[in-house]
């Protein structure tokens, strides 16, 4: 896969990377049900074996667990792909989640973080929400700190708006934002990427496929059998009368996938790529037999015609959040 400088920094990423939130499994607030780890390890190993370069993770996904999946899929590999995770969500012994930016909490975040991944360095360490407001400043400057310290080889923000941004970056650049983008979710382009491209932070985007609802593979039946636990059953874009519209984007989706012969994963996917403000795209994978369904995206290139087809559609059908 041809590779892409990441905002400021020395990362050349590929256009597609493995999201593992998924990986986290099952029994935490915004897990998506159980998930077999032995399953997330082939897939990491068959993505990497693929050519995907970077890991996307978060200490709070499976409360620790995705982390320590990660460093499991890569013990003994010499093809050592980037790691990046987050910091800014915690827990207590009862798995309630909060939301801190004091020094402290983040510096134990980040050693619990080395520990779980099994790495001296982190390559990309992000604040995964602004939250709370009032102390962006104390959390940023802290990873501007563990950057130098040589704990943290980059830093970045993760659901940043454009005001928080700049009082992040009047301490320290940023090298990455990570939002969501989606044909689902766009709102980001009227004043969030506009902001990035001009500024020279780069953009890993989460969720281009929306969840999975754009994968091709997502059915009505399917979303029926969705574990208890699968934080996607209150989102409304999964329930009618949402749905119905979200199918039948699908199937534009599909039908252009037949014309380059992709999957509609892939279409979904190479359609946040086209934004040139877009250095590369979060794949969620929850097993080998999904990468195959996914790695056209990093070369598929839109045409006109299907840009314009699937403005058409979204307008139409009024699909868009912005």
């Amino acid at each position: 896969m041809d590779k892409r400088r990441l905002g400021n920094s020395d990362l050349l990423i590929t256009p597609i990377g493995i999201g593992a939130w998924a990986m986290g499994g099952g029994g935490w607030t915004w897990s998506w049900g159980p998930q077999n780890d032995d399953d997330s390890v082939a897939a990491i190993h068959l993505a990497l074996d693929e050519g995907m370069n970077w890991i996307d993770t978060a200490a709070v996904y499976g409360l620790g667990h995705s982390e320590e999946v990660v460093a499991r899929a890569l013990q003994g590999r010499s093809d050592r792909p980037c790691v990046f995770t987050k910091c800014e969500r915690t827990w207590d012994e009862n798995g309630k989640i909060g939301a801190t930016l004091k020094a402290e909490s983040i510096r134990r975040e980040c050693e619990a973080s080395l520990r779980r991944l099994k790495v001296d360095t982190i390559d990309l360490y992000q604040i995964h929400w602004p939250e709370p407001d009032a102390d962006i400043e104390e959390g940023w400057t802290t990873l501007a700190r563990l950057k130098e310290e040589g704990k943290i080889r980059h830093i970045g923000v993760s659901n940043f708006n454009v005001s928080q941004m700049k009082r992040a970056a009047a301490i320290a650049p940023i090298t990455s934002l990570q939002p969501p983008y989606s044909l689902l979710a766009r709102d980001v382009e009227d004043e969030i990427l506009p902001y990035v491209a001009a500024n020279k932070i780069g953009v890993i985007v989460y969720s281009p496929m929306y969840s999975g609802l754009l994968s091709g593979a997502m059915t009505r039946e399917r979303i029926t059998s969705f574990a208890k636990d699968d934080w996607r059953r209150s989102n409304p874009n999964f329930r009618e009368p949402l749905l119905s519209r979200n199918l039948r984007l699908v199937e534009l989706l599909r039908e252009i996938g037949v014309r380059h012969l992709r999957t509609p994963a892939e279409v979904a996917i190479a359609w946040t790529l086209h934004n040139p403000a877009v250095t590369g795209a979060i794949v969620g994978l929850r097993g080998p037999q999904q990468v195959r369904g996914v790695l056209g995206a990093a070369t598929l290139r839109l045409s006109k015609q299907d840009l314009v087809e699937i403005e058409e559609a979204l307008a139409q059908e009024s699909l868009v959040d912005r």
